[in-house]
């Protein structure tokens, strides 16, 4: 049985949906000026995003922190 995480405001909702959710927020060169990383400015797509977020525990950190962020102005 899968451990309950209530005070996770991430608990549920998978780095695909919050990358694409930001991507149609803030589109890649918006997302690229927010968190510089190349992934986001050189030739960007959700697959190699994806890839390089999931091996980089900063990077990720960074774009969980903006969604949590984008979440709270707009919720």
């Amino acid at each position: 049985m899968p451990s309950e995480q209530p005070n996770n405001p991430l608990h549920g909702i998978t780095l695909e949906t919050i990358l694409t959710r930001l991507v149609d927020q803030y589109g890649w060169e918006e997302l690229g000026r927010r968190i510089p990383i190349k992934c986001f400015t050189n030739e960007p797509s959700v697959k190699s995003s994806l890839k390089f977020l999931r091996r980089t525990p900063w990077a990720r950190k960074k774009v969980e922190e903006l969604y949590l962020n984008t979440v709270r102005k707009t919720g």
